[in-house]
């Protein structure tokens, strides 16, 4: 029975062929980028992101001070007072469609000191 190497041979009627295993190389981690480090010091920056959502708007608030209680306290005031849906994943508040200038309105009159950031 012939084997056959190097080759691309990937079906055969004849019996006699032998398809060889193939040698598969290992894969380099990708080299992407990876998101900035937000700086813990205490200010909240807004940003609006589309990537990853088919388009649609999400204000994301990073650099929220407290704990995940405190977090999804804040989170449940800014969506009623926008009157949208929203959520808190791994201390980031994530408020569906572009409401920057009004998040920040509202986080500076509760106190916190809030920036826009990002594109």
């Amino acid at each position: 029975m012939p084997t056959i190497r190097n080759s691309r041979l990937v079906y055969s009627t004849d019996p006699d062929v032998e398809v060889g295993s193939r040698r598969v190389r290992p894969r380099k981690p990708k080299q992407g980028r990876s998101r900035p480090v937000i700086p813990t010091d205490g200010v909240i920056r807004v940003f609006v992101e589309r990537k990853g959502r088919r388009g649609k708007a999400v204000t994301v608030l990073r650099g929220v001070p407290g704990d995940a209680v405190a977090q999804k306290t804040l989170l449940k005031q800014l969506k009623a007072k926008l009157g949208t849906g929203g959520t808190c994943k791994d201390g980031v508040i994530e408020i569906q469609g572009d409401h920057r200038d009004r998040v920040i309105e509202l986080l500076t009159a509760q106190g916190h000191i809030s920036k826009k950031a990002g594109g």
